[in-house]
């Protein structure tokens, strides 16, 4: 059974260009993303999925430079793309994250592809995107490669919702078996924002980097970063109003 995450990444964000490659604590935040779900005990290969495009060449170089496998498609038809890297590495289950959540959290995601492949015969896909209990930016979607590439193969050449990879596998209930799981009470505070598409965002994820690192704490939980916001509500405030494009997608 061949596991693979990947992620989704590129220069290209309008707004906040190059923010995969921003810093945070003298590394870029795709390697601090990166470095967290190493961490995984399921996961087998991580694969950054970029754009064709010659400006996300820097994100290829970054791979080299840091050792992490590397797959480069359509910048625009980005379920083609994931779906052209799971033929190429051999897929059995995806894991689909994007480049901006650099705070998600390995437990987690090995506590989702568990629950996979003990209802691999029943599921095609669980997520906690269908739903937002879960803080934003801790997204997981676990799902079978083969039913991304049949989609690709299905979904028109030209639609619009090709931008998105996973969330069409749920636009299509009547083909594909889907299991929404929401968050325990301990971490459902989807309220709070730990995903990166602002300055206002990256600067909140600087803050937690900051005071962990500088507790020499290098790895650190969902419930220690929950437990940390609690007790700064002002950090919070930092990022909670700004506009997230998601929700139109989810309802919330």
């Amino acid at each position: 059974m061949n596991i693979v995450a990947s992620i989704q990444a590129r220069m290209g964000s309008k707004r906040l260009p190059g923010k995969v490659l921003k810093n945070i604590s003298g590394k870029p935040m795709l390697l601090r993303h990166v470095e967290r779900l190493r961490l995984s005990s399921l996961i087998d290969h991580i694969v950054i999925a970029t754009s064709l495009n010659p400006r996300d060449d820097l994100i290829e170089k970054f791979c080299n430079d840091h050792s992490i496998l590397c797959f480069r498609g359509s910048e625009n038809n980005v379920l083609n793309r994931v779906a052209s890297l799971i033929s190429e590495y051999n897929v059995d289950v995806h894991v689909e994250f994007c480049g901006d959540s650099p705070l998600i959290d390995f437990q987690i995601v090995d506590e989702f592809i568990d629950y996979f492949l003990k209802h691999i015969a029943n599921l095609d896909y669980v997520s906690n995107t269908l739903k937002t209990t879960y803080p934003p930016g801790q997204e997981v979607s676990v799902y079978s490669g083969q039913a991304l590439v049949k989609l690709d193969n299905y979904l028109d050449i030209n639609d619009p919702l090709r931008e998105h990879v996973g969330f069409n596998i749920t636009r299509f209930t009547e083909r594909f078996r889907i299991h929404s799981i929401e968050a325990p009470a301990k971490f459902n505070y989807p309220d709070i924002y730990l995903e990166v598409d602002t300055e206002n965002d990256l600067e909140l994820i600087q803050l937690i980097f900051k005071y962990f690192l500088d507790s020499s704490i290098n790895y650190f939980s969902l419930s220690q970063i929950i437990e940390l916001l609690l007790s700064h509500p002002e950090w919070v405030e930092l990022n909670n109003k700004e506009h997230r494009r998601w929700k139109g997608l989810r309802g919330k």
